[in-house]
């Protein structure tokens, strides 16, 4: 199955949602003032940002006006060309190796679970891959990496339970300096973004990275659940001020009907994603693709 089959598989409830608005309003209403209200309701319930559905709405009308359109095939057409450009604002960043790659997030939305898928598409890429056990205080957390770094076929550099996690990453570091590994993967304990003192210990991480590893290309992720919808939005807003994000993994995209604040991340907050979980095994992980996520949508 291709990543375009995966993607629009993962999105079916979000989809089945979107077109049957989507169809309903085409039947009821011609394009008029009433129609563009009604789309941006459908973009906004789909959990489109409102600032980033009024913007996008917006534009299918200034197009549609100047053009004189009333065709259904090309609004929609229109519609998605709008929506790809949006998620294009935030482009996803190319890796250059060696690379660090740092995962945040909050509990519970699958950081090490998409560690070791990550894990798994680097070394689908013939590239080295060591991964850093820094979430040092869930319990058992350690212990669920080294699984899924043995399905992944990578090394593991790892401390006691309680330790200091930026010491977990100074030994890491090291290790993959040594050893001239391609990638270094970090594991963060998941945390609540209004914690003010568990964002000041991803920092020190963050520090920690960039002084003893200059030469190598630094990504910050932010791992994010794409069942919560909109709370995705402001999760990501705080982290990004915190560690100044690189881009997003979505989990759970197949388990949500709500995909649209995605477009609000990239148009608003311009963090791209990066990859998208689309199931639960170790290669149900795809690099995230604009123009198929937008067909996916629809």
């Amino acid at each position: 199955m291709g990543i375009f089959s995966k993607i629009r598989d993962a999105l079916k409830k979000t989809r089945d949602s979107v077109a049957t608005k989507l169809r309903q309003l085409f039947l009821k209403n011609k394009l008029g003032d009433a129609f563009y209200d009604e789309l941006e309701e459908i973009l906004i319930s789909a959990d489109v940002g409102v600032r980033t559905a009024e913007d996008v709405v917006e534009q299918v009308k200034e197009e549609a006006i100047g053009n004189k359109i009333k065709d259904e095939g090309f609004v929609t057409d229109l519609l998605k060309d709008i929506l790809e450009d949006t998620l294009n604002e935030a482009p996803v960043p190319e890796f250059k190796y060696p690379c660090v790659i740092m995962f945040v997030g909050v509990n519970g939305v699958g950081k090490t679970t998409t560690i070791g898928k990550v894990a798994n598409y680097f070394v689908k890429q013939k590239k080295s891959v060591t991964v850093a056990a820094a979430d040092t205080f869930r319990a058992a957390a350690t212990e669920q990496l080294e699984i899924w770094a043995e399905r992944a076929k990578v090394r593991i550099v790892k401390h006691e339970e309680g330790s200091d996690p930026s010491a977990v990453v100074f030994d890491a570091v090291s290790s993959v300096k040594a050893r001239g590994t391609d990638v270094l993967l970090i594991d963060t304990a998941g945390r609540l973004h209004v914690k003010e003192n568990l964002m000041k210990e991803l920092s020190k991480m963050d520090r920690v990275v960039g002084r003893e590893f200059p030469e190598a290309t630094f990504y910050k992720f932010l791992v994010l659940d794409a069942t919560t919808g909109q709370n995705a939005f402001s999760q990501a807003s705080v982290f990004n001020e915190a560690v100044d994000l690189d881009g997003i993994v979505l989990t759970k995209l197949d388990g949500t009907a709500k995909g649209g604040f995605v477009f609000s991340l990239c148009g608003e907050l311009k963090v791209p994603v990066v990859f998208a979980g689309v199931g639960e095994k170790i290669d149900d992980l795809e690099l995230f693709n604009a123009e198929q996520f937008v067909e996916g949508f629809f």
